[in-house]
């Protein structure tokens, strides 16, 4: 049975940020990272700081702040969007990356429906 508690280390974790597959060890951890608690938070923080990072540069260009500000707004703001309307396609993507089931990346929306279903049925007598 493999160790839960077991996570890669800096640079295997800097190697799955970027993209690259982890060994077959780390399959539970990385179910976590895609699946768990705090999932589309993390996806998020790995996909924008970067790139917010490299945007800040165009508050360098000379003018007033405005131009910058309205600059880095026009590329951010549909970089949010689409990161945010594809988390679910990345989620599938990585754990089909990892032969993991992509089943897997709406398993709380099927647990939430499971759970609404069932006091449905509780508060209209057919369970």
């Amino acid at each position: 049975m493999p160790d839960r508690s077991r996570s890669p280390g800096f640079f295997q974790r800097i190697g799955y940020i970027c993209g690259r597959r982890l060994p077959p060890e780390y399959a539970d951890w990385v179910l976590n990272d895609l699946t768990g608690p705090g999932a589309t938070r993390r996806y998020l923080v790995r996909m924008l700081v970067p790139i917010v990072l490299v945007l800040l540069l165009f508050l360098l260009v000379p003018g007033p702040m405005w131009i910058g500000a309205s600059m880095m707004a026009l590329l951010l703001l549909p970089l949010i969007y689409f990161t945010v309307a594809l988390t679910y396609v990345f989620r599938r993507n990585r754990l089909v990356k990892h032969d993991l089931d992509p089943a897997l990346a709406d398993a709380d929306v099927r647990r939430r429906a499971e759970l609404e279903r069932a006091a449905y049925e509780r508060r209209h007598g057919r369970a």
